[in-house]
């Protein structure tokens, strides 16, 4: 593994947004550690992979969160082999997380909270709504007042509006083989926004607003969203 990143040409290793990572259902198929291993740093400074953790920009504070060990199914299945080091007892594991998100969200002072996790809280594409999420890690969230939850995990490229608080629930899954046509009907007054074709989604922030956009493979906008804040007035 190390070799292969070693020799990774620098289009893939000094791109702008290669700058940090949360672990997948995939790459708990495996040797966990190896991921999260500090020396992976000396050989590419901007290599950063931990469980969960948080990156303060001042205006935005991104909190990266564990998501596999919430998915019950994991635990259960006879196909894959799970490296759960570091995980068990998973009730302590999770519930630590929970705490230490919400303290961490309750702390911040940023203009704007972003969530990052592998799986999807609200989605149409095939893996669908988490439902573990949705139970233990939504609430904290809307109680929270978080802006963005962002996703991989589906094969798509999306964007639900919450009809119960301002969040919004951004999927970029584009980036590899596409499901085409694997769709279920959503809300139209929550769905804003879903394509079933390979792609990207950028974002884009500062003080007073937030840019949302997804594209195709081709660079052509697909869709746009954007939202505005009042700046923080000054005493």
């Amino acid at each position: 593994m190390i070799l292969h990143f070693m020799n990774l040409s620098p289009k893939f290793t000094r791109h702008a947004a290669c700058r940090s990572n949360v672990l997948g259902n995939h790459d708990y198929r495996g040797d966990v550690e190896a991921q999260l291993s500090p020396a992976l740093r000396q050989i590419d400074s901007k290599w950063l992979c931990l469980r969960s953790f948080i990156v303060d920009t001042e205006i935005a504070d991104f909190f990266f969160v564990d998501t596999t060990p919430f998915v019950d199914k994991y635990f259960k299945d006879k196909d894959h082999e799970y490296d759960w080091s570091g995980i068990v007892p998973r009730k302590s594991y999770l519930s630590n997380l929970l705490k230490d998100l919400d303290k961490s969200l309750k702390e911040s002072k940023a203009k704007w909270k972003i969530v990052v996790g592998h799986h999807t809280i609200k989605s149409a594409g095939n893996h669908g709504n988490t439902q573990e999420l949705n139970k233990q890690l939504l609430p904290i969230l809307v109680e929270n007042n978080v802006d963005l939850y962002i996703n991989g995990h589906d094969h798509c490229l999306e964007h639900i509006s919450s009809s119960e608080s301002e969040l919004q629930f951004l999927t970029s899954g584009g980036g590899s083989r596409a499901w085409i046509g694997d769709i279920d009907w959503w809300n139209p007054k929550e769905m804003k926004f879903y394509y079933d074709g390979q792609g990207f989604m950028s974002v884009e922030i500062t003080e007073t607003q937030v840019d949302v956009m997804f594209y195709d493979v081709s660079g052509h906008i697909l869709h746009k969203w954007s939202r505005n804040k009042q700046p923080y007035s000054i005493v």
